[in-house]
């Protein structure tokens, strides 16, 4: 029977529901009226104290309203505090542009987080149940998700300032119409149920009848296979937490960089499941729209794509290769170009707190990569500090000719997003004196005849 199957699963899980303060999501259907009902039963005993929060999404108009209306009652023959909200979710949809399954759920799980905080409850029952499980772990491993989402629903799980659990998860959709039938319940049955444009509907009227047929207790190896994953990936998932700590260079609010040669040590079921920390991080944790497609594509960038790449993810999210580091970031907003003239001796302060120092002295110092002399009179001022131009070439100290400074920037390895910041120094006719910290031109540490000479410092 069913309350003997739930009370042995609770024990399993070392669940009490003594002196437990829940919200019950009702919508009046088979699962969560015999969930409420169940609940009730276990009230005195357990000194449970209950609130039904009931949500009409408005899809059947009035039909979902005597759902409503139904629950309602059947909370004030049972002594139940009762708590509705009727939400337009057809107008959701179209301002949001979400699926009719992911916009009901937004707004039920706004309204169950309502409900908790205003009677202080930090513990929310849904009905969710054995056939759930199959159809959800069928539906995720089909569209390509990863990690603990494979596991499908987890029995309780953290939500707001409390935990969702789902006692039902142990038994079968028809074990919870057979305790209906026994106790008298008469739930609301939803008609869109039946509709098969929900790809949860093709798989509950298709796949699972199948699996019952070679198997009517499949809904049990299912549980026990996502209890078995969920145990394995908190393990992992410790493991990685652990190894991408070394993997990491940088981690912002919306951008994260990691280092290519330490991923790659790190074990391969770590490495993906690092990639998924990242995302989860950056997503917030919703990455609905992600799949084990777009991983694959990052360890593609990794292993074959050219030293520089980029890919474009979800929601403006972007993947960027540049030569030993991978950067995951959003609002990727091209630099503001800069120049700056200047007519004499001062300092410019560049927009990414670079700072360029130009000084006349009487005697060439030694230089060094942070540092140019010129003779003056192979200057005409004023002195140009810009970001680079489409075609930029110079001619470099000891080489005959000119390259381009796109090359310069490859050959150094510079990353693509520091080459459109990168400052350019040239004369007032173009020439390109020097790309600090990368190349001088030939110029540059010449006698002059006048004894007089323009100094350089760059300071990064």
């Amino acid at each position: 029977m069913l309350e003997t199957k739930v009370e042995a699963f609770l024990r399993r899980r070392s669940f009490s529901l003594h002196n437990k303060k829940v919200v019950v999501g009702v919508s009046g259907g088979p699962d969560s009226l015999a969930l409420l009902h169940y609940l009730i039963s276990k009230r005195e005993k357990s000194n449970l104290s209950l609130v039904v929060a009931h949500v009409d999404h408005m899809f059947r108009g009035q039909e979902s309203y005597e759902d409503a209306l139904y629950v309602k009652d059947y909370c004030k023959q049972a002594n139940v505090l009762f708590e509705m909200v009727q939400i337009d979710v057809p107008k959701v949809m179209k301002e949001t542009g979400m699926s009719a399954e992911l916009a009901g759920r937004e707004v039920r799980y706004q309204f169950y987080q309502q409900v908790m905080e205003k009677y202080g409850f930090n513990y929310l029952a849904l009905g969710h149940h054995g056939d759930d499980q199959i159809e959800t772990i069928l539906m995720r491993l089909t569209r390509g998700s990863t990690g603990m989402a494979r596991a499908g629903i987890p029995f309780v799980r953290p939500f707001q300032h409390g935990s969702i659990f789902r006692p039902f998860l142990c038994v079968s959709k028809s074990e919870i119409e057979d305790y209906c039938r026994r106790h008298n319940l008469s739930p609301r049955i939803d008609s869109s149920n039946s509709e098969s444009i929900y790809s949860r509907n093709r798989f509950r009227h298709q796949v699972l009848p199948f699996l019952k047929k070679e198997n009517p207790l499949v809904h049990e190896q299912f549980q026990r296979f996502s209890e078995d994953m969920q145990a394995d990936e908190s393990l992992l998932q410790e493991l990685t937490v652990r190894e991408m700590n070394t993997v990491v260079t940088n981690k912002e609010i919306s951008r994260v960089t990691i280092d290519i040669a330490r991923l790659l040590k790190v074990p391969l079921p770590l490495q993906r499941r690092g990639i998924q920390l990242i995302l989860n991080y950056l997503y917030k944790g919703v990455t609905g729209s992600l799949s084990s497609v777009h991983i694959d594509q990052i360890f593609h960038l990794i292993h074959h794509g050219e030293p520089s790449g980029r890919l474009d993810f979800p929601n403006g999210l972007k993947v960027i290769r540049s030569y030993s580091e991978i950067t995951f970031q959003f609002h990727l907003d091209k630099p503001e170009p800069y120049f700056f003239e200047m007519n004499g001796p001062g300092k410019v302060a560049l927009p990414n707190s670079q700072v360029i120092y130009v000084d006349i002295v009487t005697e060439p110092s030694k230089t060094s990569s942070n540092a140019a002399v010129f003779p003056a009179e192979s200057v005409e001022w004023p002195i140009i500090i810009r970001t680079r131009k489409q075609g930029d070439r110079m001619t470099l100290k000891g080489m005959k000719g000119s390259r381009k400074l796109k090359d310069i920037f490859i050959d150094h390895k510079i990353p693509l997003d520091q080459r459109d910041i990168w400052p350019v120094i040239t004369d007032k006719e173009g020439g390109i004196l020097w790309l600090p910290g990368l190349k001088k031109s030939v110029l540059e540490g010449r006698d002059s005849s006048i004894q007089q000479y323009i100094l350089f410092t760059y300071e990064s």
